[in-house]
């Protein structure tokens, strides 16, 4: 079909691939910074014009990277607001990011509501700082003028791609951008311009929910623009997983998501129910601390770096010698203890030694993550590999310790810019669906990620009785306090 082009607009940088849109190999790739000047210090603001999303693309794309490209899909950062006036200009600078601000926002707009089970079953997520609808309610409190002059809403990948086809009437975004909103349904394919109205104060024109192989439209050039979507589908959608596989991300927290053909609704409020980029469904599980509990404990044994840490966690053996480590350094989402610290039990004369505690530190990550697996799994969700993402999952010690605590095989992609690369996906099943050459329901069979494979094999059992160890901690320490 020729070649197609995705392009990850992330919070710091755009990247571009080019890939053959038959098979999906990486011909060329593009890469800027985003020009933003932080009045915080170089920490990422809160506040962006999106005009610098633009620059950075067109950085990115210099020196021929498009020539010959025929369909162009835009992945963007999620959670970033971009309130347009009637005239489509934008009112204030793009609301991007988990805005600390919008903390009380999300509170006032849960009790609003009713509580977290209605808003549950409302839009299958209770509103948190980050998410776009917390964000209008902060806007109409602190910003009122403002507030009362957006007239139309979108987010960053919907903003980028009205950009690219010339800024037309109509306004586009796709199920999975309009799942992480906080006023669409993915239980029921709708908008819900009610929740909009609570946060905002007044009704607004929001894009048309458009599906995973239409386009959005076509340049004058003759350069067709894809649906586009939120970082975390195109990412899925590039590592090409599909049900019966998870993703547990490493970051400073984690998160554990899933492909399923239904949206789940959860009264708790520990899933957050996405759409992805295929029809399919991508339920998500967060914890408030993975690698932070890694770099906490690195600090407190005097060790430079995860590697160190690693390096001395593998002179260790399984269980720790007892040491369990419950990791709720900032609190927790799952189980829901906000306001706990963490917790170190186990402690005997033998297992008082560095090495331990090292050890500990990885399986209490790892057994966090494991129990937001187990929230998936209670609701029937099928998990039959595991992709693990990540820097920390280059570790030794994550590796050694991940396939026998998750129960299944672990798959740890070889680095690669999986989100612009399921940009690309998207760009080349839109070419395809409008030439007639793909089914519209079916995604180009895009070779999957390059990735190691860990098999739990002769350690599972050894896995079980780690993760019971850490089970009856938990439940002595918070009894109760976890129900999947």
């Amino acid at each position: 079909m020729g070649i197609v082009a995705g392009l990850d607009s992330s919070p710091d940088f755009t990247r571009i691939v080019v890939c053959d849109a038959d098979t999906g190999a990486v011909l060329r790739q593009g890469y800027a910074p985003h020009p933003l000047e932080s009045p915080e210090g170089g920490r990422r603001p809160s506040d962006v014009d999106p005009q610098a999303w633009l620059l950075s693309l067109g950085e990115a794309a210099g020196g021929g990277l498009l020539e010959a490209v025929q369909a162009i899909g835009v992945s963007a950062q999620q959670n970033a607001v971009v309130p347009l006036d009637a005239q489509g200009g934008t009112v204030r600078p793009a609301l991007v990011g988990g805005d600390r601000r919008a903390q009380v926002a999300a509170a006032d707009l849960i009790d609003a509501l009713g509580g977290r089970e209605a808003w549950a079953q409302a839009v299958g997520s209770v509103p948190a700082a980050a998410q776009p609808v917390t964000k209008l309610r902060w806007l109409a409190r602190a910003e009122p003028e403002n507030a009362a002059r957006v007239a139309v809403l979108l987010q960053a990948h919907d903003w980028l791609v009205w950009q690219l086809l010339g800024r037309p009437a109509r306004r586009t975004t796709d199920r999975g951008g309009a799942s992480g909103t906080g006023y669409w349904s993915a239980a029921t394919g709708a908008y819900r311009p009610d929740l909009v109205e609570l946060a905002l104060g007044h009704q607004v024109l929001l894009p048309e929910v458009i599906g995973p192989s239409e386009a959005a439209g076509t340049t004058p050039e003759g350069l067709l623009i894809s649906a586009g979507t939120g970082e975390t589908m195109a990412a899925a959608f590039g590592l090409g997983i599909s049900r019966g596989d998870a993703v547990v991300s490493l970051g400073a927290s984690g998160s554990v998501m899933a492909v399923h053909p239904e949206a789940l609704v959860d009264s708790t409020g520990m899933i957050t129910s996405l759409a992805d980029a295929t029809g399919m469904h991508l339920p998500v599980v967060t914890t408030s601390n993975a690698v932070r509990a890694l770099r906490g404990t690195a600090e407190l044994l005097g060790l430079p770096d995860l590697e160190g840490l690693s390096e001395l966690a593998m002179k260790s053996t399984p269980g720790a010698h007892g040491l369990v480590l419950l990791p709720y350094l900032e609190g927790e989402r799952t189980p829901q203890l906000p306001h706990t610290a963490g917790t170190l039990a186990g402690l005997r004369r033998e297992s008082m030694k560095p090495e331990h505690l090292a050890r500990a530190a990885f399986e209490g990550m790892l057994c966090g993550l494991a129990d937001a697996l187990d929230v998936l799994r209670g609701r029937g969700v099928e998990v039959r590999r595991i992709f693990l993402l990540g820097a920390a999952a280059e570790l030794p010690a994550v590796q050694a310790a991940a396939p026998a605590l998750f129960g299944v095989p672990v798959v740890v992609p070889q680095p690669a810019d999986y989100t612009a690369i399921g940009a690309a996906r998207q760009a080349a099943w839109a070419l395809g669906a409008s030439r007639g050459a793909l089914d519209p329901h079916t995604p180009p069979p895009w070779q999957g990620a390059a990735a190691q494979v860990l098999e739990p094999g002769e350690e599972l059992a050894v896995g079980q009785a780690v993760r019971q160890q850490y089970v009856s901690v938990r439940e002595q320490t918070h009894p109760g306090a976890f129900r999947p």
